[in-house]
């Protein structure tokens, strides 16, 4: 979506049903949590808790009834919102397969074969964000390595909630800088520059957010008993050093997802004497089937975000934004600083990410305007990708209602606000982000 889709109408009363939703998911579970009732945020659970949001949405639109369901149906066929989709179902079906046949512990006793005890909370961090970096998607990578991490805290002892934030932490870390994330290719389109370009820029903020994450988790690494790592089994890591590998040269993520499923399948049937072709297909409708939750909430966030833009609401927050990062700017002219810009385009792309739970959807909506932005005030194209990419990370692994929290939740039957509250790199790395801008000494350009 570019600036120029942007509705020319602004209404701050066109967030009031992304408020319900927020009201409904969050309300309930923090009622259920007081009342100590098991699984409290999943008394309600998310994809049901938008459906009143959305009715809401469609009495608000002014348009006629079958106008507002087409701007839904609109905005849950958004090519971006059908692409992450596929990619949920194909990395759904790819940690399916891929657990099926002992490449996820495969991978797992690889890491701990060459890490000591004190080391497995910094190496499972490591772990993910070597498998988000290959794949490109922080769900898969979730999908693939909690299980595994979470047989590791409850053999060790090292506290559930602190090891889902470990692999959130790590996720959120390769998912940013992996080449091949839909973020990334959002991030760099929308603002009209090189991946490698971008890559580097983000280097410099997320790897000392990284390093500092990784001595905090060094130093949170509760260990009572090392887990026994088994033998590692070189064949059924291929798939995972091959998606990487194509991950790195530059393979479509689709088709990178696709032979890793294949790979993956051709390995359980070489090396596991009751697995068949027809395990590998059952395998991978049960990771389509792993992605349900997800699928269904993206869609529906999708669809209630294009009514909300329709509507004037993100045109009311951008348009704000932007008198306010605009003014702010022009005083900062004669310093020659480009700082409330860069804040500026942080801010909206957070802003953006909390109305529409997913950063993807995120960066398409506040691109265009943070492409203006950068343009008129000297910020150069890398670096205005690289914040938008940043911060929806950071908001992505620090929402409660988010995909990844709601998954890491369900697996290792947590509240997904306890989940997110041990998401030290995304915290580290909003901090690291606001320390670049606050040193930024880019220079404006002449009008």
């Amino acid at each position: 979506m570019t600036e120029k889709q942007i509705s020319p109408t602004h209404s701050a009363k066109a967030l009031l049903p992304f408020g319900l939703f927020l009201c409904l998911f969050i309300g309930t579970g923090v009622y259920f949590s007081t009342q100590n009732v098991d699984f409290a945020f999943y008394q309600l659970p998310a994809p049901i808790a938008v459906l009143p949001a959305i009715v809401l949405a469609v009495l608000m639109s002014k348009e006629k009834l079958n106008g507002a369901i087409g701007q839904f149906i609109e905005g849950v066929s958004h090519r971006d919102i059908t692409a992450m989709c596929l990619i949920y179902l194909l990395a759904g079906a790819f940690s399916a397969v891929a657990k099926a046949t002992g490449g996820v512990d495969a991978t797992v006793n690889l890491g701990l074969a060459v890490l000591p005890s004190s080391m497995i909370l910094p190496g499972l961090f490591l772990i993910s964000a070597f498998i988000a970096t290959a794949m490109g998607t922080s769900m898969g990578t979730i999908a693939a390595v909690a299980p595994v991490a979470l047989g590791i805290a409850q053999s060790t002892g090292i506290d559930a909630t602190l090891m889902a934030g470990v692999v959130l932490s790590g996720a959120m870390f390769g998912d940013n800088l992996s080449i091949i994330s839909d973020t990334t290719i959002a991030a760099t389109r929308s603002q009209g520059c090189h991946m490698k370009d971008k890559f580097r820029e983000n280097v410099k903020i997320a790897v000392p957010a990284a390093l500092v994450s990784l001595v905090i988790f060094f130093f949170s690494n509760e260990v009572t008993q090392a887990p026994a790592s088994g033998s590692i089994d070189w064949l059924a890591v291929l798939p995972y050093l091959t998606i990487l590998g194509l991950a790195v040269y530059g393979v479509n993520v689709f088709v990178v997802l696709t032979l890793g499923i294949v790979f993956a399948g051709a390995v359980g049937i070489a090396r596991i004497e009751d697995y068949s072709v027809m395990s590998l297909s059952q395998d991978i409708y049960a990771g389509f089937g792993n992605m349900q939750e997800i699928f269904l909430l993206s869609l529906l966030i999708g669809g209630l975000a294009e009514l909300m833009r329709q509507q004037g609401g993100l045109a009311f927050v951008t348009e704000k934004l932007s008198r306010l990062i605009l003014s702010r700017a022009d005083k900062a002219a004669e310093k020659g600083s480009s700082r409330a810009s860069e804040a500026g385009i942080a801010i909206l792309v957070s802003i953006s990410n909390l109305c529409t739970a997913n950063n993807t959807v995120a960066i398409i909506v506040s691109g265009g305007v943070a492409k203006e932005l950068a343009t008129q005030h000297g910020v150069e194209p890398k670096r205005s990708a690289s914040l938008l990419d940043i911060f929806s990370c950071v908001v992505q692994g620090l929402l409660p209602y988010g995909a990844q929290a709601l998954l890491l939740g369900s697996i290792f039957e947590l509240s997904p606000l306890s989940v997110v509250s041990q998401s030290y790199y995304c915290f580290l790395l909003a901090l690291a982000a606001a320390f670049a801008i606050a040193r930024s000494k880019g220079k404006l350009q002449k009008k």
